[in-house]
């Protein structure tokens, strides 16, 4: 099992779900009483938020790929940003990124698709609800 990198505390509770979440499928596929390596980097909200909110999406992208960088030098091998904001800058982060990272927005998306569901809720910031990068057309028509 390969060593997970989490960037967390842009929501403390979407961080915990996400730390839980992999623990408890983890538990399914390997009952053994043993857990993955999960590193989670709480990284400043307020920063994040003032760079969305500046629309200074070039620093939002350097900020985030640090923290990735951080991650990796602590061995994490994949990494995820457990946010819907961040994901308007996620293409250059992952073009960027030293380690795979998993989209939390494209794993939904898929899923949705798979399960057949068309009409979906979000919750959200007030800038991930009125933002259209976050779920771009690309994923349904």
């Amino acid at each position: 099992m390969k060593s997970i990198g989490i960037i967390g505390g842009l929501g403390p509770e979407s961080t915990i779900e996400y730390y839980r979440s992999i623990i408890a499928s983890y538990g399914e596929r390997i009952p053994d009483g043993s857990y993955p390596s999960i590193t989670i980097n709480s990284i400043d909200l307020k920063k994040v938020l003032d760079l969305v909110s500046a629309n200074n999406l070039a620093e939002l992208a350097d900020y985030l790929v640090s923290e990735i960088e951080r991650l990796a030098r602590a061995g994490a091998e994949c990494g995820l940003v457990a946010a819907n904001t961040p994901h308007i800058v996620f293409d250059e982060v992952h073009r960027r990124s030293p380690i795979p990272l998993l989209s939390i927005v494209e794993a939904t998306c898929d899923e949705a698709k798979t399960l057949g569901l068309t009409k979906l809720g979000l919750f959200g910031a007030r800038f991930t609800m009125h933002a259209s990068k976050i779920l771009p057309g690309r994923f349904f028509p």
